[in-house]
């Protein structure tokens, strides 16, 4: 690893360091001001006030409570549990659940006024999920397996800090998603493989399989005419406020950034191979390299289309069941916008996986050679 390398991993530490800390404009202390969330554990459950409609409970659930973090730990509180009968939200608690308290407190003596139990408390398993992931990672691949998690760190953040509001502020979403997705490609390619020949290939075939899967997403997306209110919580920013926002172009912003990936992984494939191929080879022609590079990418291609499929069609299960139990046509499911929207989504990606195979293997005959 050259000097350049480690100056780029300590710059990219560096920046994610400061995007951690960077607001995000969006932040609001009102919520913080009378309100805590903390974590708490039931200690008893009352359901004498649920009742059953159909497949669906309402009514209250009281519970005791105790609290296991911020001032008032070890503080035992009362709370309420609200069952609208709309089992996507709701949630059902039993004793020894660890849960997520928001407490309402007076602002003059401290007291608690009020407390309810929110979500199930999940972060102490996210962050051990989280931590396997990096050992492991770091275990298995050492230093390139640190850059690795360190890509994956730096990409979070700049969704959440850089990507997010500015899909809030109103901004074009289409010309962000592309710009962010170019730059954290740049980075997690230069991470990975440093300031090399290879990664200089990978890095070429990738913006160039982005650059193309934006502009398949713009003109097919245009012609599906697939709103943005398919998504899930799209209509509540409108609710929230938010009536100016583009949601049919941040959901095509969706399918760009979500192709993103699959193309890295097809130009890293292709560019990592021909760079074998030339070490083992050097004396291989341009032309032989590039055809190389194309057999490379007919297997790839075979794979990564389907996973693609099953990557995307996976979340959308449900759907599907529900059409097929309800006995609708084919014509008629192709053509609802929840399912339009997934066939979007997959064969625009398939579609750039397609274009950055041979983009990637001709730019890798070109540098190699």
């Amino acid at each position: 690893m050259t000097k350049a390398d480690t100056y780029l991993v300590v710059f990219i530490a560096v920046v994610s360091a400061v995007l951690w800390f960077l607001p995000t404009g969006f932040e609001n202390p009102d919520l913080k001001r009378n309100t805590l969330r903390e974590k708490g554990v039931v200690i008893s459950v009352d359901d004498s006030e649920l009742k059953r409609v159909g497949l669906v409970l309402t009514g209250e659930q009281n519970m005791e409570l105790e609290i296991l973090s911020g001032r008032y730990k070890g503080r035992r509180v009362s709370a309420t549990n609200f069952l609208m009968g709309q089992m996507s939200y709701d949630k059902l608690f039993r004793e020894g659940d660890k849960v997520l308290t928001v407490l309402r407190v007076d602002g003059e003596n401290g007291e608690i006024v009020n407390a309810r139990a929110a979500e199930m408390y999940r972060l102490d398993v996210e962050v051990t999920l989280f931590v396997l992931f990096g050992l492991f990672l770091v275990g298995f691949a050492r230093w390139t397996g640190f850059r690795a998690l360190l890509s994956f760190v730096f990409t979070a953040l700049v969704i959440w800090k850089v990507l997010i509001p500015l899909f809030l502020k109103g901004v074009p979403p289409l010309p962000v998603a592309y710009l962010v997705v170019m730059v954290t490609t740049t980075v997690i390619m230069l991470l990975i493989t440093g300031f090399s020949r290879k990664g200089a290939v990978a890095l070429s075939g990738a913006l160039g399989g982005v650059t193309l899967t934006t502009i398949l997403t713009m003109a097919f997306g245009a012609w599906f005419r697939v709103p943005g209110t398919v998504r899930d919580f799209s209509e509540m920013l409108l609710y929230s406020g938010f009536f100016s926002l583009n949601l049919t172009g941040i959901f095509l912003s969706g399918i760009v950034i979500s192709a993103a990936g699959a193309v890295m992984d097809m130009a890293m494939d292709i560019a990592a191979a021909q760079a074998e191929i030339v070490e083992k080879s050097p004396h291989i022609g341009r032309r032989e390299l590039i055809f190389s590079g194309f057999s490379v990418g007919h297997v790839v291609i075979g794979t990564m289309t389907t996973t693609l499929l099953f990557a995307y069609s996976g979340s959308f299960t449900f759907v599907l069941m529900v059409f097929m139990a309800q006995g609708m046509p084919m014509e008629y499911i192709f053509n609802i916008s929840h399912v339009s929207a997934e066939i979007l989504l997959t064969l625009v990606g398939s579609f750039g996986l397609v274009l950055v195979a041979p983009v990637t293997a001709v730019l890798g005959g070109l540098m190699y050679k």
